[in-house]
């Protein structure tokens, strides 16, 4: 089983870490989180706000909490939809103490009256009241207590340059490597109380699309076929028929995924093709292909976003042959065995 270093027992109770010493990957980030909150904490200062961005399930919820329990402070949790009105964002900065941490999870979905007000409370920790209407309004300014904000998002180039530009620390969140998604799931399988072997850990973990939510997930799926056929134990024969089962193949692509690959490389010649064209081509979500689907089949290789559409490539051509050639080996054994 992949060795996890560096972790206390009682850190073996929740899925996600409480500290950056067991946060297992990204490490230039976590180096330059521990100088920034020492430095915070050497000044008497909060922590700068901060913006995380990246594809979903790489991490970002995660590190706020940890950032959270490592400087003692309280977090609040919203997200960006959830704050409709101006007042439910006022409501929520005056009940922050000195210190506390604002989390705004897909801060980019902030309507443009919401994020204006955080403008103010970002800079000089206070925020604009209109009282009354019309020519007898007056503007009221409140001090806010010194807080930090901390924003999450998957598509950093919708957030606005003067929201993006109150941010002391940003920071990319980037896919994890094979090996780390592995000790991700060696952690976690104890965390769930699984009994898992080396080879079958590494097995899930390169169809994790090299994100820790995906990788833990899977795990999880894992589980269940092994508590139904194999007493609970995960080995390699029990992780190879859940994911055929799941239609999840040996780099992490689904039904989904290699429907997209298909009308792309098939009916459209390998692009480029426009985005919304290939929403209603493929009937799946716009957002999903281009928040979930799209990373990581750019990060293998698979295909390229260009100015006039997406393109797939040499790559993404080669994998179609090889499935279909899979498809028709296994017809030509079934037809086989029939005979």
């Amino acid at each position: 089983m992949a060795k996890v270093k560096d972790i206390p027992q009682e850190d073996f109770e929740h899925l996600r870490p409480k500290n950056l010493s067991s946060y297992i990957g990204q490490d230039q980030i976590k180096e330059s989180l521990r100088v920034f909150i020492k430095a915070a904490r050497l000044r008497g200062e909060p922590l700068e706000h901060i913006l995380f961005h990246g594809p979903p399930g790489l991490g970002k919820t995660t590190l706020a909490f940890i950032l959270a329990n490592e400087t003692n402070s309280q977090i609040k949790i919203t997200s960006g939809p959830a704050v409709e009105r101006g007042a439910d964002l006022i409501s929520i900065l005056t009940s922050l103490e000195d210190g506390d941490i604002l989390f705004i999870d897909e801060i980019h979905r902030l309507n443009k009256v919401v994020e204006e007000i955080l403008y103010p409370a970002m800079e000089d920790y206070a925020v604009d009241l209109v009282i009354g209407k019309g020519p007898s309004a007056k503007t009221l300014r409140v001090d806010l207590p010194k807080f930090t904000l901390i924003g999450a998002t998957t598509r950093v180039s919708l957030i606005s340059a003067p929201m993006r530009d109150r941010f002391g620390i940003v920071q990319s969140i980037d896919f994890y490597s094979n090996d780390e998604i592995a000790e991700i799931l060696s952690r976690a399988s104890k965390v769930l109380k699984v009994t898992a072997d080396e080879e079958a850990i590494g097995n899930i973990a390169q169809r994790s699309r090299q994100t820790p939510r995906v990788g833990n997930r899977l795990l999880k799926r894992v589980r269940d076929f092994a508590t139904v056929y194999n007493k609970g134990k995960i080995n390699s024969d029990v992780v190879q028929d859940a994911f055929k089962k799941m239609g999840i193949d040996n780099i992490g692509l689904d039904k989904s995924d290699r429907k997209y690959l298909n009308v792309l490389c098939t009916k459209f010649s390998g692009g480029p093709v426009g985005i919304e064209t290939l929403a209603a081509a493929t009937s799946l979500d716009r957002d999903t292909i281009e928040e979930v689907m799209e990373p990581y089949l750019m990060q293998i290789g698979f295909i390229k976003r260009t100015p006039k559409g997406r393109v797939s490539t040499q790559k993404a051509e080669e994998y179609l042959s090889n499935q279909a050639q899979h498809r028709l080996e296994g017809k030509s054994r079934r037809d086989g065995e029939k005979k």
